[in-house]
């Protein structure tokens, strides 16, 4: 045994009184600190002790930012509106989706990017008064609140696949996809047709903001794919593995309209949002999803497709006007009842006065003079007749 190792001898005659001793006379490190810091105040210090008020308690602000608001509406925070897709987050696209196929009653909140949830990110949603973030969770509660339950027909070995299937695309293929937007910054923005200054909603300068926005968002989403274990892999094994999940959701949807059935469920749901990152991106970039999507997996374009058609009636609107609420009504125009030019506001300044003004009283002498006036006129009115004769 080293010297290192050696072992310090125990007194086996201390008695067990003495030991029961000594640990009641120790104390923690931490009130032994607190005890030499006492020791060690300054004289004028402990003469003087300053009289410490009781802490106020800390009122939490409120988390809700849409006030007023109605009962029983969901209100959905989520990024802008681009040109070529509703929303650049497969889980802001993932909720939205959900709540069109769900039919429950949601407005978007265009908040020009200035609000996120209590963790930091979006989406996240307001349901009466009270605020719901991390898109699952929202789904879920929404589910229980609403009774909806896209999955309620499934078996119990269909839940099993779907989740595996899910859970593939946001927990790999997703920080794929963030891994190339980090590493091409510039290609993110222009396959998206993103506006930087529109899609933040600040008033700085264009170029200023395009500036910032190519290398803050290539750090962050390189920073986040690196955490994540993706990033420090070679650029040629991050996509090559991006492909074999794509792969594998080809083989399990097949020929069927649906993963399931019929009818959309929640993986189809989860599906959908991811492919759509892909497949809008503008021809004019190059990216190897989407190309591999059109040349290997037709089947997955078709369900994009097929869900954008069936509840995104309103896709190429909401794309083209960038409006977050397309699928709202909208209040119907005020119908204009005044024909012609509007008086201008001399002639209606005159008109109010000639309706305002009293005549000014007239005069005994006045009034004779206007009787005169009047029979002199009408002599020669006769005068005149008779003239004619």
């Amino acid at each position: 045994m080293s010297t290192q190792d050696k072992v310090e001898p125990i007194n086996i005659d201390e008695s067990k009184d003495e030991k029961l001793e000594l640990i009641k006379n120790e104390e923690p490190v931490g009130n032994q600190e607190e005890k030499m810091e006492k020791e060690t105040e300054k004289p004028e210090e402990a003469k003087s002790p300053t009289k410490t008020k009781p802490a106020k308690p800390v009122l939490l602000k409120s988390a809700v930012f849409k006030e007023p608001y109605e009962t029983d509406v969901v209100y959905l925070y989520q990024f802008s509106r681009t040109p070529v897709i509703p929303s650049p987050s497969a889980y802001c696209l993932k909720v939205e989706t959900w709540l069109r196929i769900c039919g429950i009653k949601y407005e978007n909140v265009d908040h020009k990017m200035r609000y996120r949830s209590i963790y930091g990110q979006l989406p996240f949603i307001e349901l009466n008064g009270e605020q719901i973030a991390d898109s699952a969770v929202i789904i879920n509660k929404l589910g229980e609140k609403f009774g909806k339950n896209l999955d309620e027909e499934l078996t119990s070995e269909q839940k099993a696949l779907a989740h595996s299937a899910a859970s593939m695309l946001e927990n790999h293929l997703h920080w794929v996809d963030t891994w190339w937007r980090g590493r091409y910054p510039d290609q993110m923005l222009a396959g998206y047709k993103i506006d930087p200054k529109h899609f933040s909603g600040t008033k700085l300068p264009a170029p200023l903001v395009n500036f910032v926005a190519k290398f803050t968002l290539g750090r962050k989403l390189s920073k986040k794919a690196r955490a994540i274990g993706i990033g420090v892999q070679k650029p040629e094994e991050i996509i090559e593995s991006g492909k074999t999940d794509l792969d594998q959701l080809h083989f399990l949807l097949g020929e069927k309209c649906f993963f399931f059935g019929s009818q959309p469920t929640l993986v189809d749901v989860v599906v959908f949002s991811n492919i759509a990152q892909f497949v809008v991106v503008d021809k004019d970039v190059a990216h190897p999803f989407r190309d591999y999507i059109h040349q290997n997996c037709q089947n997955l374009l078709k369900h994009f497709e097929r869900i954008k058609e069936r509840y995104y009636p309103d896709w190429e609107e909401m794309c083209k006007t960038l409006d977050m609420n397309t699928h709202l009504p909208k209040p119907a125009p005020v119908e204009n009842k005044e024909e012609g030019p509007e008086p201008s506001e001399v002639e209606t300044a005159d008109k109010e006065k000639e309706l305002t003004e009293e005549p000014e009283p007239v005069t005994e002498k006045e009034s004779k003079d206007q009787e005169t006036e009047k029979d002199n006129k009408d002599m020669e009115k006769v005068d005149e007749g008779k003239e004619k004769e």
